[in-house]
């Protein structure tokens, strides 16, 4: 289970990850680490989030401490991609970094939201954080906007794809062997029928000139469910395709199986 923070008041630890969060901290200060150097990173669920996991892994050399998402208390889903929160929590137990998930109202004003995000970073797991990592690519003022409120902390941000090309990106994303659905589409950008569609070579033919390739311009969001980053494949199934708020969103629906869960056993087995 994730450890939860909520608004207005923060919860506390469910299950044992959030105390996993404060070792695997508390140990990376204690072997000398500086606060600096302790990073935890911006989770979305899609693929850029995905990417920069990547990256930090197999380029920095560096493994987060943490992943952070929000979550919107009135649907329990994730915020803008509108994918249930379980299937988050599955990806943070598949990559093997715990999760964090700060809640926040619908329609959340941009104050309430960074009275949130204040809070969050004042308690553990967060408070032993010093650097957090972003996805973005290449939107100047997001990028400056983070920093900015992360300066104000005494904190640092860092972007790990920053600058990449993103006909580039989105062709490494696919030549790695992620795997990622459209879960929500802005049809005034896209047309609603990429919903629920793979983000594969067949989809990136298919976009229109016109649309970044990475939905940098939120176009689009995805979900990504199996890679190089992941233990094991995250299991789904497409659910119902609904507009709601202006986007049309695809709902994914978690797998569980027999077969599946007798597989994860085994190989925790095996490693143990």
């Amino acid at each position: 289970m994730p450890y939860q923070l909520s608004n207005p008041a923060f919860g506390t630890s469910r299950g044992t990850s959030a105390s996993r969060q404060i070792r695997r901290v508390a140990a990376a200060r204690g072997a000398g680490t500086s606060l600096l150097a302790v990073v935890a990173l911006s989770w979305s669920g899609g693929k850029d989030s995905a990417l920069a996991l990547h990256a930090l892994r197999g380029e920095h050399g560096t493994e987060p401490v943490a992943l952070i998402t929000t979550v919107t208390e009135n649907d329990g889903r994730v915020s803008m991609h509108g994918v249930r929160r379980e299937l988050v929590q599955a990806q943070a137990e598949a990559v093997g970094v715990p999760l964090v998930e700060v809640v926040i109202p619908a329609a959340c004003p941009n104050d309430v939201y960074e009275a949130c995000m204040v809070r969050a970073l004042a308690v553990p797991p967060l408070a032993g954080v010093g650097t957090f990592a972003f996805a973005d690519l290449f939107l100047e003022d997001i990028r400056a906007y983070r920093a900015q409120r992360l300066a104000a902390a005494g904190r640092s941000a860092t972007f790990p794809l920053w600058g990449r090309g993103t006909a580039a990106l989105a062709r490494q994303f696919v030549d790695a062997g992620f795997q990622a659905m459209l879960v929500c589409v802005d049809p005034a950008q896209l047309d609603a029928s990429f919903a629920g569609r793979a983000y594969d070579r067949t989809l990136l033919a298919d976009l229109p000139a016109d649309v970044d390739p990475c939905g940098e311009n939120g176009e689009f969001h995805t979900f990504v469910h199996a890679g190089p980053i992941f233990e094991h494949p995250i299991a789904i199934e497409r659910g119902e395709t609904v507009t709601r708020d202006g986007f049309v969103f695809c709902d994914i629906l978690p797998v569980r199986t027999a077969a599946l869960d007798l597989k994860r056993r085994t190989a925790a087995d095996q490693s143990a």
